[in-house]
């Protein structure tokens, strides 16, 4: 038997085929290793998502017996895990997620790239068969020692006294269990309900690496404001001390910079002088900077991307986990400010974001585009307040929100910018949503949280919306699906163009007449229908107003307008 301990070997190709099935008389007691895991789970997280089955019964026991660990059970292993990644967005804490042996630890593999490369604490208590079952065929038994690989290391636990550490953003405990799993008699609660508290880890806990995209890190560089600059604030930005004034394009996740500049303007600071009208004025300025310092990972917009790539301008990458984006001049953890932005470099930058964002609410207001994503992601800002949370699905509705004004002040804004990817959203929605209220458990009404998501991104997940009648809901919480009957974002990428569309919609646009308004009563949650942008304002203010603990709107709008509606805005 391989040791306790970690493990990331590649899985074996072959094993020997002979075991018994029942257990040795040596083999450890399933119950008490259970119990002491479960007595080290207590003492680094206060939410546990598991889901059913037999091996992993004693954990489940065990799990249900603690007064100081909340669990939601769910069905599905994926959904499982997205809704623990969910709510350690929001708590910044590890939250577990529990599953039986075989392929349903496979299923939790997406949770865990997303939370790795998105650097947010996640641990996954997978049940495992003896070892000396591994190979053999029985029933629910695969390699699951470094089934993650590099994105989570395996810490395998055999006995009650074998150690388990939670130093590690993403943890992967592997337990075998031997024969009896059900205990000969309940066991006794233990442990004090407890206030579900946040942040724990900050993002700037997680080890940074060495290195980032080939530049080494330096613990900190000097950045001189007299040189024209321009911030670059993504996912896992933080409020760098000196940088506050600084003009800055920040994605929707980013805090909310004081002088705000819209994405659009990044075409102008490609370009060494440019013709800007402003406030009834025109002039011609120097608009490309100096200097752009990149704080965290920007992903969001090409022109924001090509900008980082113009080798006459010095880029700084400011990382807190290691991860930057493109090929900076230097990198560091923190940074030494001096100087100060010019006024009239200031004004340059606050005029080019004006005319970006005039571009967008005016391409709003023209009807040849009908009632598009945009337009949902345009009546959603209008309608957030002061103290809501936002979840933002991947593809079009996170850049939708980027260009008509995220990020905003006192709005808590998630997105899965890690790999970027749109499974999982649903359930990550329904658990920043539990998570959210759990922080402010003597409020009357739960703390609103609102999720954008296409279509594609929301049947994707929709399972997530499987709660059972016992377990914890969402109290507040509305799930705007932007439907336009397909992959809306790749009519605005190169598989878009009129040239090569002979098989786009079945190869891309995929339309799947998929009825919505089914769906959400088959789940149980309240629907409500918008077929215009004013519609929609209408019946998001209702929600706000009458809040039913999910509620799905579906805004029924058209994509055939998205590629040129691009067009117009890049223009």
């Amino acid at each position: 038997m391989t040791p306790s301990g970690t493990s990331n070997n590649p899985l074996p190709d072959t094993a020997p085929n002979t075991a018994p099935d029942a257990a040795p008389d040596t083999a450890p007691n399933a119950v008490a290793v259970a119990s002491a895991v479960v007595d080290t789970l207590a003492g680094h997280v206060t939410d546990v998502v598991v889901s059913p089955g037999s091996r992993n019964s004693p954990l489940t026991y065990a799990l249900l017996a603690r007064r100081d660990i909340r669990v939601h059970m769910r069905i599905d292993e994926r959904s499982a895990a997205f809704t623990a990644l969910g709510m350690a967005r929001v708590s910044r804490r590890h939250v577990g997620v529990v599953m039986t042996s075989g392929t349903a630890v496979a299923n939790a593999l997406p949770a865990v790239v997303e939370a790795h490369m998105s650097h947010t604490p996640l641990a996954v208590i997978s049940a495992d068969r003896p070892e000396r079952l591994v190979g053999t065929g029985a029933s629910q038994t695969i390699w699951q020692q470094g089934i993650f690989g590099r994105y989570a290391r395996t810490q395998q636990v055999t006995q009650p006294d074998d150690p388990i550490s939670f130093s590690d953003l993403q943890v992967h405990i592997n337990v075998a269990f031997d024969t009896p799993l059900v205990p000969a008699e309940l066991p006794t609660p233990v442990g004090e309900p407890r206030l579900r508290v946040g942040p724990g880890f900050l993002s700037g806990s997680a080890a940074s690496s060495a290195s980032a995209g080939g530049a080494e890190i330096a613990e900190s560089v000097d950045i001189d404001l007299d040189r024209d600059t321009l911030v670059i604030a993504g996912d896992e930005a933080w409020e760098v001390p000196g940088l506050e004034h600084v003009p800055t394009i920040a994605e929707p996740t980013a805090p909310t910079p004081f002088h705000q500049v819209h994405p659009l303007a990044a075409g102008f600071f490609v370009q060494d002088q440019v013709s800007i009208s402003h406030d009834g004025g025109s002039f011609t300025a120097s608009t490309k900077p100096e200097q752009v310092v990149v704080v965290g990972h920007p992903t969001l917009h090409r022109d924001v991307l090509a900008l980082l790539a113009d080798s006459t301008i010095e880029v700084i990458g400011l990382t807190r986990t290691g991860t930057v984006t493109g090929n900076p001049d230097r990198v560091a953890r923190n940074a030494k400010v001096s100087g100060q932005p010019r006024d009239s470099w200031i004004k340059i930058c606050e005029a080019a974001g004006a005319v970006g964002a005039d571009t967008v609410r005016d391409a709003l207001a023209e009807d040849e585009f009908g009632f598009t994503g945009l337009h949902v992601a345009a009546a959603v800002y209008d309608t957030l307040d002061i103290g809501d949370s936002l979840v933002l699905g991947s593809s079009n509705p996170v850049r939708d929100a980027s260009l008509v004004g995220m990020p905003i002040d006192g709005v808590a804004t998630y997105a899965a910018r890690g790999a970027a990817g749109i499974d999982g959203t649903v359930s990550q929605a329904v658990g920043v949503a539990l998570a959210t209220q759990a922080l402010y458990p003597d409020e009357i009404r739960a703390p609103r949280t609102v999720a954008l998501m296409g279509d594609l991104t929301f049947l994707h997940d929709v399972n997530g919306l499987l709660i059972g009648p016992d377990e914890p809901r969402p109290g507040n919480l509305t799930i705007v699906v932007a439907n336009d009957n397909g992959g809306g974002i790749f009519e605005s990428l190169e598989p878009g163009a009129p040239h090569v569309r002979r098989d786009f919609e079945r190869a891309f646009g995929t339309p799947h007449g998929a009825v919505i308004e089914d769906l959400a009563y088959a789940y149980g949650c309240a629907y409500q229908r918008a077929e215009s942008i004013h519609e929609l304002v209408d019946v998001l203010v209702e929600t706000i107003a009458e809040p039913a603990p999910i509620t799905i709107i579906e805004a029924t709008t058209t994509r055939a307008t998205r590629r040129a509606l691009a067009q117009r805005l890049k223009r």
